[in-house]
């Protein structure tokens, strides 16, 4: 027998990794059973064992948590019962820590037998390392995407293993041979919630036309996350008037990464992703007011960028909430236009860091770790 796992993702970056792994799961244990959330990828994965419920369930901030408190509590109850009907061996917890790390608590109390296993560690390193004691008690196993991850947890006495990044693998199947950057093309990346997309791209936007008044044969391209982001995206652009000159795509970001000039990101995954494909670009971020003070009391680290959380210091510049405006983005945008020696050296740079995330083979690397317990 192959075993049962029950199996949360909460975003659609987990979404992807989660399915990597379990890909690689199914080939290792043809028979086994899976249940749980997750999202589109995940789902055809498990032959719809495990439920999309991402676009409900990827808010970000304090304030956002708590104005959908009562949907979060009652979907926890049924996925609690779920897992208590399903029985699986594995209980396979996919970044998320919000919720995963309560889920995990139920868990354990309810179902002690259930192995547990997290995969893509929550960033306690960089806001709340408290956090560890309490998972050393309910986790059997961690694994991390980071070099640098892995003695925090081992000193602290969780077994860990560094797995390497998926977006390794998962990067190189998209790399596109002996591909010209565009000099005039300049990828706008709001990111992919509705809400980080409602405050930054009409930044992107504004920063756009300061650059087309500069030059008038720059042309800006924005990827949308989804169709109903692209819906709102495209009207962002018609009512500040810049359709002429920003084209707004439903995906296609990883292309665009590998053809513009340069870009300007909303901070998570794509700002790992752009330098992995060695795309110069700024990075950028806004949230709500409350979320941003208790971040700030909380974060104990100098950068958010992950490329600057892996080598140590600044690779790419970071512009952070009031910081976040055409004043600062324009000056930089200006600065890749203008300079291929610039670029080159960014590009040098995010290549020397990238390489940090160690080789192809995680999601089987990965795999490997929960098949032990099946």
């Amino acid at each position: 027998m192959s075993g049962r796992i029950y199996v949360i993702a909460g975003e659609l970056s987990g979404d992807a990794h989660g399915a990597g792994l379990l890909r690689s799961l199914r080939e290792m244990k043809p028979d086994l059973k899976m249940a749980g959330v997750g999202g589109p990828e995940m789902t055809e994965v498990s032959e719809n064992g495990v439920r999309d419920w991402v676009e409900d369930a990827a808010v970000m901030g304090v304030w956002e948590v708590l104005k959908r408190y009562g949907w979060f509590k009652e979907r926890f109850a049924e996925m609690l019962a779920e897992l208590k009907e399903f029985k699986p061996d594995v209980l396979l917890l996919i970044d998320y820590p919000g919720f995963n790390l309560r889920f995990s608590e139920a868990v354990r109390r309810e179902c002690p037998n259930v192995k547990q296993v997290y995969y893509i560690s929550p960033q306690v390193w960089a806001w709340n390392k408290k956090r560890i004691p309490k998972m050393v008690r309910l986790l059997d196993q961690m694994m991390c995407l980071f070099p640098f991850e892995e003695p925090i947890f081992e000193k602290a006495g969780l077994k860990t293993t560094f797995v390497g990044h998926p977006l390794v693998d998962e990067l190189e199947e998209r790399r596109m041979m002996a591909m010209d950057r565009e000099e005039s093309l300049v990828g706008l990346f709001p990111g992919s919630r509705e809400r980080e997309v409602a405050r930054l791209f009409p930044m992107m936007i504004e920063s756009a036309k300061k650059l087309c008044e500069w030059r008038p044969d720059l042309r800006f391209e924005a990827p949308a996350a989804s169709p109903k982001l692209a819906e709102q995206m495209r009207a962002l652009v018609s009512s500040a008037g810049a359709d002429r000159f920003v084209v707004v795509t439903s995906g296609g970001s990883h292309a665009l990464m590998q053809r513009a000039c340069c870009g300007v990101i909303a901070s998570g995954t794509a700002t790992l992703e752009a330098a992995y494909f060695g795309l110069p670009y700024c990075l950028v971020y806004q949230v709500a007011g409350l979320t941003y003070v208790m971040a700030k009391l909380l974060v104990k680290i100098k950068f958010i960028g992950i490329v600057n959380i892996l080598a140590g210091e600044e690779v790419v510049e970071e512009f952070i909430q009031h910081r976040a405006v055409p004043e600062n983005v324009v000056p930089a945008l200006r600065q890749f236009l203008e300079n291929r020696e610039t670029r080159e050296v960014l590009r040098y740079r995010l290549e020397e860091t990238t390489a940090k995330l160690g080789g192809g083979g995680a999601h089987r690397r990965a795999a490997e770790v929960v098949a032990g317990y099946l």
